[in-house]
């Protein structure tokens, strides 16, 4: 199945980016701390959504709007007295050309939801915070299901496109990783 093979194929830039980020959520100490950290987050998804938006709709992914998470970072970035920073563009994101490479990305962006709701959890226990956390738990309790329906639709994808979508996961993995180097 091909979101399995995608979680050992994608595992080392998986476990770099995670690396980063938990040395983020680790090193918040304050609200402006949270704030950038969402900024991160809103850069390099709302760029990445961008791209993925010219290849993936309702027709290939029916659910396809409910998974945008752009909106939510901003909310949650206005919310805390923010604004939105500029989207990630050109090198600093991954190619995608193609609706393959489209799923690719989206196996990052729809991953990142498992872990949120413990991401939330922890960045409002660690700084109080009872408002701001709606990308962080973007599925609520239908986290598993949104999950289980995405890889449905990934396993349904031609076999001949796995390398492309696996080679795009990892550079949407890598760029994010560089993301964070560079901005955070």
């Amino acid at each position: 199945m091909l979101a399995e093979n995608l979680k050992d194929q994608t595992l080392a830039y998986h476990q770099q980016l995670e690396k980063k980020l938990v040395g983020q959520i680790k090193g918040l100490t304050s609200q402006a701390d949270y704030l950038q950290l969402l900024q991160l987050f809103y850069g390099y998804f709302g760029g990445l959504e961008d791209r993925i938006n010219l290849f993936i709709n309702q027709e290939q992914m029916p659910d396809h709007a409910q998974r945008r998470k752009t909106e939510a970072i901003a909310d949650d970035i206005i919310a805390l007295g923010g604004q939105p920073v500029a989207k990630a563009t050109g090198n600093e994101l991954p190619e995608i050309n193609s609706a393959e490479q489209a799923f690719g990305a989206l196996y990052v962006i729809e991953g990142s939801t498992l872990g949120g709701s413990i991401i939330g959890k922890m960045i409002s226990g660690k700084l109080g915070l009872n408002t701001g956390l709606s990308f962080f738990n973007s599925y609520g309790e239908n986290t598993h299901q949104m999950w289980a329906s995405f890889k449905n639709i990934l396993n349904n994808q031609p076999s001949d496109t796995e390398q492309t979508i696996t080679e795009a996961a990892n550079s949407t993995f890598l760029k994010f990783k560089n993301w964070i180097e560079q901005h955070g």
